[in-house]
Order: C-alpha cells, then structure tokens, then sequence
C-alpha cells in the first residue's frame, strides 16, 4: 500500500492524476511496478459522494489500470470498477471490494466485479420478497398485509440509518444489543423493544400521515428479527435511489399483481407520458389518483437527472477552464492551489443536489414540486414509501379523495398533471360532502395557509361550504355523468393553472361514445386536445384491466385562449342564429298563437318536429363553425406494441420512437414555452454562490438567486 502517490501525465482538461491510497496485491506486484488492485481517493466533506469530483484518484485508477477505484467521505464511500478497454476510460458501480483473504484470488474478484448495480437491484428486489414469504409462513398474513409489516419494519431500518453514522447498519446484532439496554431498563407497562422502535418512527413521521396513532407491528418478534437479519446487508441510507427504487417497485409489482393491480400503471406508459409532457425543473406535478406513485417517480428522477446533467456540464466548463495548456506548464504547487479551487467550485455546485440545503435545486424539486393523493390508505403509503425509495419527494403525498382539495392540492395550482384514474365506477348522487371530510388540523392549517396565502384559504371553501352537498355538484360534468374517469377530466382540468398540460389514461369509450358527447363539448371549451394516443388492451391486462385505453394529453387554455375561444363562440352563436331566424321566428310565433286561431293538435306536433329540426341543424352548424374558426391540429397515433404483452412479459415498445416523434413536432410547433432555458453560476468576494436563470432566444438573464452562502 501507499498514501498520496502522484503521476506526471495528466490529460488535458482532467487535472493531474494522483490518488490518497494506492493498494496492491503484493508487495513484490508494487516493486515491480504491477498495476495496482484499488485506488481510493477521499474528501472531507459530508455530502454525497459523486463520482466526478473524484477526478484525481479517477485519473491515476485509469493510468494505473487498477481494477477497483474507491470514492468516500465523512457520509459515505462509494466503489466502483474500472471499465476497461473503453476511450476514454468509464466506471461502473459495484457493490464491495476483495478482502484479504480473496484479493489472490483472480476468480473471487471476477465474481465481485459482476456484482454491479443492476445485480443488486435484483438481489434485494428477491430479498423483499423473501421477507414477505417469512411474514406469510410465520404470520398468516395476506399478501397486501404482509406488505404494510415490511413497509413498517423498512421505515425502522430507515429511520435508524439516517439518524446513525453512515456506517450504523440496523443488523440484528445492533437490535438485540439495544434491546438488551432497553429491557434493562424498561418498566412491566412498557411496550416490546420492537414495538418501541416503530413508536419512534411513527413520532419521526407523524407529519407524512403514513400511520395511524394506533398502528402496532403485526408480526411476531422472530419474524421480526429474521427479516432485520435479512435486510442488514443494505444500508437503506446509502444504497443508491436507483438501486433500491426500482427493486421496491419490483418487489411491489410481484405482490400487488392480482387485488390491487389497478393502482400500477405500467411502466412503459408512465415513461411515454413523462416523456411527452416533458417536466421542467421548477414546474409544479401532480396525480390525484397517484396509487403506487408511479408518475410522481418518474418525474422526479426526470427533472432530477436533468438538473444532474446541467451540473456536471458546469463541472465539465470548470475543469476546461482550469486544466489549460497554462495549468500543465505551472509548478506542482500551483497545480495544487488550482486544483484545491476546482474542488471548492465542484463543493458549492454540489450543494445545488443536496436535499438537506433549503435554498438547492433538488430540495425544491422534492418539498415544493411534487403531490399526490390517493383515496386507499395502503397505496398513499405505498406511494410514500416508493418516493423516498427513489430519493424522495414524499412530502406532498396525501391519503385524501382526488375529488377534494387538501393542504397544497387545489385549484389553479398545477403546470403538469399525469395520472390514471378509476375507470368504470360511478358517484353515487347520495354520496354527500360531510363533516369527516373537512380538514381541522389547525397547526398544519395556518403553515399551509403561510405557504400558500389566500389561494389555501379560498382552498377550503370548496369542502367547508358545502357541507351536506353531493359531491356530484361540485362538478358542471357531474350534470352529465357520474362516471369517475369524466369527473376527474374536469378535477384536473381545475387543478391546473392557465396553459398547464396534463396526461390522462382513459377508456376509449370516453373518444367515442355518443352519450358522452356532451363531456367531450366540455373539454374542448376548456382546452386543447395536444395528442392522443390508442395503445393495445394487452398492456394493461397483467395489471387487471378489462378495457381497451387511450392515452390523452390536453393543454389547457391560457387566458388569450380562453378570451379568443369565448369571443368566437359569442361571434359564431351570433350569426348563426340569425341565419337561422327567418325559420325559427315565424314557427314560434304560429306555436304561441292561442284561441281559435292556435294550430290543431296535428299542426302543432308538425310544428315542433320542425322547429326541433332547425334547432338540431342550428346547433350542429354552431358547432362545425367554432372548430373551424378555433382550428387546429390533433395528432393521433395508435401503436400495436407498447412494450408489455398479456403476460406482462417484455416486447418491442413502438411508444419511444412515438415520444420522439412527438417531442420534435411540438418544438417546432412550439406548443408550450419552458421556465427557463439554463442556468450559469457566478462567486462572488464574499463566496456567495449565485445561479442564473436565462430565458429566451437570445438569453436574457433572470434576478440572481443565492443557494449557497449567507
């Protein structure tokens, strides 16, 4: 082995390769100049580790032709292979490094070099299901009960990681020797040291609403300890998003597939709607029917590896300007000074992923961007569970019905809406808004109504003032239809702001059924259909679902359009009806006359047929006018294969070329305008770090903000 070792052929554009510790295999291997087995390079700060600010030690594991490259902090370590054969050279993370006993042993670090990500998602994707077979066999449960033990036992797990050191895994060996101090200590009223655990954790997450105040553990306590034991080879507040999200949402997809399939939509749809719907950092989501969270997932990691990218691209401009023809020609000492004021600028840029820090990027993205309901209590938890899986974002999730409002769910609130309703069920006119329904946590109310100003409390009123009332008369559409699928085309129509944009699964029948025509007129009066989507019955089949979907886009109208659309109908209604008046008129007066010169009973019923007629022509021609004053262009696409046949196995997914094809034509059509175009970074004299928005064509830069600093 050997600390602080330095070679002399830096690349250009990269910085000197030098790393903190250099081990071999051998001593004789170091002596005569064998590549080295690990590089590890280290840093001081307490934030996640990334491995492009690890350039230095990258760089020498690359020259040297190590075969593990080790990254750690004060929070955590990171190990990653060496991918070999590859210009320029690439790392690929895997799971652990050779320990003495196996670094001799060519076979053994073959093995651990194949222990990569994806075979660890897979690994504790098989684990999960594990423990849900010893709930099942030890504690009878149900599958869907079974489930919310795991969920409880996994939130103790994170709860006790992230408030212990970075090393502290919750083994069962750390429980049983806390619970040896625990009963030491404990009183014969005192609860069972597991049941004290999930006290605790329910105390942590009381404002996420995930338990009831009486919510126990289920499972006995061997159950509980063996799953503990078979979940502490991960530590769940270091094991990277994509290795533990996309394995819990495995693992929920196995258990859920028959009674709650309904809550899952499936992946290649969700990717295609994101896709085409395009998220932008900053915008506000939501799905109030957000089942498993799927959406609310995936535009997360989307807005997320958008912002990721931009700050490696400022990493990348950082390292071009610094590592210059100049760099190579000063002294190591000036290397170092010029390196040390790389890292410095790489720390502040960091702070812009790091969720602890109020003012970054990422927490906003996960506090202030993102809400959901479900009306199941398992799945609004599910959901909740999900999202911190994927690296957060919870926050804004709610049991609630998708109907009401609650705390940041409301009107004229939301740029992007995706989601999957309930199909085929109807609201009953009985079902009346109640007492139990209005919202009385009056510490939660005034921080909300901080949050979120009079718009919050004019929120309220739609539950609080029509206490008593159906719930179908919230809804102008609730006239025409009392099928979920139509009242929730008109909730998030509601919940978007002007020009908001939404993605909606719906039933085909919704296109072409003639009884609801009248729903269809609705929408067009309230936005613009963008693009709409026939996709085979297939690929909803291994999630249950009987009917055959489409998938529809909107953009609601702005304020122009929703001016120039009243303004037309208001024109068009005008000139029609007085085409329309020289027929109309002398019927209505003949049907008016009374006494002995009224029309027989005959003339009568001729005249009505032909006055409805005319009224029925009139009508039609209104309409067939507004379209085509108010024109413009549908796209309609069908595809055959989406990506998952019957059996919910994988197949071709003719919806990517399609989400492309899509992306191209609304920027050239420019269908909607985007927040910002990208953000630049400025220091000042008192290390202020600043970012820039710029907007438009040519850039304009927006009011600086201040994410790291005073």
């Amino acid at each position: 082995m050997a600390q602080e070792v330095q070679v002399n052929n830096s690349q250009r554009g990269q910085g000197r390769a030098s790393a903190d510790i250099v081990i071999w295999k051998s001593k004789k291997d170091r002596q005569e100049s064998v590549s080295p087995i690990i590089v590890i390079e280290c840093k001081a700060e307490y934030i996640t580790v990334r491995e492009e600010d690890y350039f230095q030690g990258y760089n020498y594991a690359s020259w040297a032709g190590a075969d593990f490259f080790v990254t750690t902090n004060l929070k955590e370590t990171r190990i990653f292979k060496v991918v070999k054969g590859k210009i320029p050279k690439r790392l690929e993370e895997i799971i652990d490094i050779p320990d003495a006993s196996s670094i001799q042993s060519d076979k053994k670090i073959d093995e651990i070099l194949k222990q990569t990500k994806a075979f660890t998602r897979d690994e504790f994707s098989k684990l999960l299901f594990t423990c849900h077979n010893i709930i099942r066999n030890n504690d009878k449960l149900s599958p869907e009960a079974a489930f919310d033990e795991i969920s409880k036992i996994l939130f103790i797990k994170i709860r006790y990681e992230r408030t212990n050191s970075g090393s502290q895994i919750f083994s069962r060996k750390q429980f049983l020797s806390d619970k040896e101090a625990y009963d030491r200590h404990k009183s014969k009223d005192s609860r069972p040291f597991y049941q004290q655990l999930f006290e605790s954790t329910k105390e942590d997450f009381k404002n996420d609403d995930l338990f009831a105040e009486n919510e126990t553990v289920r499972i006995r306590e061997n159950s509980f300890e063996a799953i503990v034991e078979k979940l502490e080879k991960y530590n769940l507040s270091t094991t990277s998003d994509d290795v533990k999200g996309i394995a819990f949402e495995q693992f929920l997809g196995r258990t859920f597939r028959g009674e709650l399939g309904q809550f899952f939509t499936p992946r290649t749809v969700v990717d295609f709607m994101v896709d085409v719907l395009d998220p932008q950092e900053g915008e506000v989501i939501c799905d109030p029917c957000c089942g498993s969270g799927g959406f609310l997932i995936k535009a997360f990691e989307y807005v997320r590896a958008k912002i990721e990218d931009e700050i490696q691209e400022q990493k990348e401009k950082i390292k071009t300007q610094y590592f210059n023809e100049e760099f190579e020609k000063l002294s190591e000492k000036k290397k170092e000074e010029v390196e040390e004021k790389v890292n410095e600028l790489f720390n502040y840029l960091n702070q812009e992923l790091d969720i602890n820090n109020e003012k970054s990027r990422l927490r906003e993205l996960s506090y202030d961007c993102l809400f959901g309901t479900d009306a199941n209590p398992r799945m609004s938890r599910t959901a909740k569970m999900n999202m911190i899986m994927h690296g957060d974002g919870h926050g804004g999730v709610h049991h609630n019905d998708g109907l009401l409002n609650v705390n940041g769910i409301f009107e004229n609130r939301f740029d992007v809406i995706l989601t999957n309703p309930p199909f085929g069920s109807r609201i009953e006119k009985s079902l009346k808004i109640t007492e139990s329904d209005k919202y009385t946590d009056e510490v939660r109310i005034k921080e909300y109504k901080k949050r979120y100003g009079k718009a919050y409390e004019d929120a309220l009123k739609q539950i609080n003032d029509n206490i008593g009332e159906p719930l179908l008369g919230l809804y102008k559409t609730g006239k025409m239809s009392a099928l979920t699928e139509v009242l929730f085309i008109e909730r998030c129509l509601n919940l978007l702001k002007p020009g908001g944009r939404m993605g909606i699964v719906l039933p085909e029948g919704v296109l072409n059924n003639s009884n609801l025509q009248r729903i269809r007129e609705f929408v067009e009066s309230k936005a613009k259909i963008i693009l709409i989507t026939s996709i085979p019955q297939d690929v909803f089949i291994a999630s249950g679902a009987t009917v055959k979907p489409s998938l529809l886009f909107f953009k609601k109208f702005t304020e122009k359009e929703t001016k120039t659309w009243k303004t037309t109908v208001t024109k068009v209604k005008k000139e029609i009806e007085a085409k329309f008046a020289p027929e109309i008129k002398p019927i209505k007066e003949k049907l008016a006359i009374k006494g002995k010169e009224a029309p027989t009973v005959k003339q009568k019923k001729d005249l009505q047929k032909g006055l409805k007629n005319l009224e029925n022509r009139k009508q039609l021609e209104i309409k067939s006018q507004i379209k085509k004053e108010f024109d413009y262009e549908i796209p309609i696409a069908e595809v055959e294969k989406a990506g998952i046949s019957t059996t919910g196995s994988k197949i071709e997914n003719e919806l990517e070329p399609l989400a492309q094809e899509f992306t191209d034509y609304r920027k050239k059509n420019q269908l909607w305008d985007k927040k910002f175009d990208f953000i630049a970074y400025e220091v000042d004299e008192s290390n202020n770090f600043y970012r820039i928005p710029f907007v438009g064509s040519p850039a304009v830069a927006q009011e600086p903000e201040v994410f790291y600093g005073k």
